[in-house]
């Protein structure tokens, strides 16, 4: 659209390298979690944002939130909040009450003063609208539809050519997101590896949990990687799991990356009842949605999900529908018609 971007984050120690045609802007700082991390980030961001020349702020979530806002009345630039969860009640907020209250109050104090506010789904725009009276505008976190190289082999990706892969994957492997349970699944399931790509709060406990006797060659975990190596991985798997639990407000109204992914991959999905994503799954008929996280009811699933041939085909098929309907050339136009106006 005519944008010079620049992209702001910080780097981290087993952060990947960044390739864009844009400029990125990456910084390192002395802590890199807890309360001195957010307000040295903040405070870092203030001050970049402060001296730097620019037209449009886009702020990612509520923690980058007031740096932005502040810059933005100091300096009379325009600014758009880009809220990828309902933030405040995020399961590392509930259970710590005084950090919640302190966000909380950040949101309510700018919220109510914001114009152009997007966020992931229906639900949590409707939770934005009854708490704040501003409807923010829905952009899904789909991507743009996928093109690459020729499929690589499993034995290329490390894989094991000879058993049936279920995968979980994700930048955020946290509690609550059905992990525990899917490698206590896992054993109940003949013939089958469950693959964790990605990274998160509980991976070392996942970790420890695979290494019981009883999963040995059950558990492949492998690191965050590049989206077009991601991919390929994706696509090499049978099932895709996203099994978020409704464990509290920003899970259950949760719309995960993942999901897309895997609709893009061409692989059947196990989903856990939430209400954003058991509409697609169940919606477009692209595989389960399950009630329950009790391992022998998800075995059960996945069993029956890797060898009812006529259900997989009938997937299958519907898989590349939603493919052609869910993805970013169509997402797109709503981020569009308002950027249009700073143009």
């Amino acid at each position: 659209m005519g944008f010079e971007v620049c992209l702001v984050g910080r780097k981290l120690a087993g952060s990947l390298p960044l390739n864009r045609s844009y400029e990125t802007h990456r910084m390192r700082l002395m802590f890199i979690r807890g309360p001195l991390f957010y307000a040295e980030y903040n405070f870092r961001l203030f001050f970049f944002l402060l001296f730097r020349k620019t037209d449009l702020l886009v702020s990612n979530d509520l923690d980058t939130l007031l740096p932005n806002f502040l810059v933005h009345r100091l300096k009379g630039v325009a600014l758009v909040y880009d809220s990828h969860e309902f933030y405040t009640e995020t399961p590392e907020l509930v259970n710590r009450p005084r950090v919640q209250r302190i966000w909380e109050r950040i949101e309510g104090m700018i919220f109510p003063k914001l114009h152009d506010v997007f966020t992931v789904n229906e639900s949590i725009a409707r939770l934005y609208s009854e708490k704040y009276g501003i409807t923010p505008k829905v952009v899904r976190n789909i991507p743009a539809t996928f093109a690459s190289d020729e499929p690589k082999s499993r034995a290329a990706l490390g894989l094991p050519p000879d058993k049936y892969i279920v995968l979980m994957q994700g930048a955020g492997i946290n509690i609550q997101r059905g992990a525990e349970e899917a490698i206590e699944a896992i054993q109940l399931v003949d013939d089958a590896v469950l693959l964790i790509i990605g990274a998160g709060d509980v991976i070392g406990q996942l970790k420890q949990q695979a290494a019981s006797p009883a999963l040995v060659d059950k558990v492949i975990f492998l690191p965050k990687m590049p989206y077009p190596e991601l991919m390929q991985h994706t696509r090499a798997a049978d099932i895709g799991l996203t099994l978020d639990k409704d464990t509290n407000i920003n899970y259950r109204y949760s719309l995960p990356n993942k999901l897309f992914d895997y609709i893009h991959a061409g692989i059947p999905v196990l989903a856990s009842r939430l209400p954003e994503v058991s509409r697609i799954v169940e919606g477009y008929d692209i595989g389960l949605v399950t009630d329950s996280h009790q391992p022998e009811i998800l075995a059960g699933l996945i069993n029956t999900m890797l060898h009812d041939e006529a259900s997989r085909s009938r997937w299958k098929d519907n898989l590349r529908t939603a493919a052609r309907e869910l993805n970013w050339e169509n997402e797109e136009n709503v981020l569009k018609s308002v950027y249009q106006k700073y143009v």
